[in-house]
């Protein structure tokens, strides 16, 4: 029993190891609360937007609510395709690549394919090995 727990601790020390620096290379930088993140409008542009759709009529309000269902089913059926990417976040991959590693690179690939499989093969050999196939695959160094 205290052979396995010392091989346990052993391995779960390699592992923090190996991880810290991708973790500390992966830390957000903290945002100013009056900036606004890339790619979002402002509040001041959003509450113009919501003004100036409020005062149209019931039937420009119909058609630009079909009009951007309309966006909304081509961006969803684009990102499907895979012309878009979506971002994970990438802390919570590392956290899951430590804990369960064939589910962090399920969640990277987005589709059950040979890393997956290699990754449940080398998680069940010895749980690192497959740890830092993870990583690799999450850093997309794999």
């Amino acid at each position: 029993m205290k052979k396995c727990f010392t091989y346990l601790m052993v391995t779960l020390f390699t592992a923090f190891v190996f991880a810290a620096p991708a973790i500390a290379a992966s830390a957000s930088v903290p945002v100013r609360a009056d900036s606004t993140t890339p790619g979002q409008p402002d509040r001041a542009t959003v509450n113009a937007a919501l003004k100036e759709f409020k005062s149209l009529d019931r039937k420009d309000r119909k058609s630009r609510i079909k009009e951007s269902r309309k966006w909304l089913k081509e961006y969803r059926a684009d990102v499907k395709a895979g012309k878009i990417k979506r971002e994970t976040d990438q802390v919570l991959l590392i956290i899951l690549c430590i804990l369960l590693p064939p589910l962090a690179v399920y969640l990277k690939e987005e589709e059950i394919n040979t890393k997956f499989w290699l990754s449940i093969l080398l998680t069940l050999l010895f749980w690192l090995p497959g740890v830092i196939y993870a990583l690799l695959v999450v850093f997309e160094e794999v």
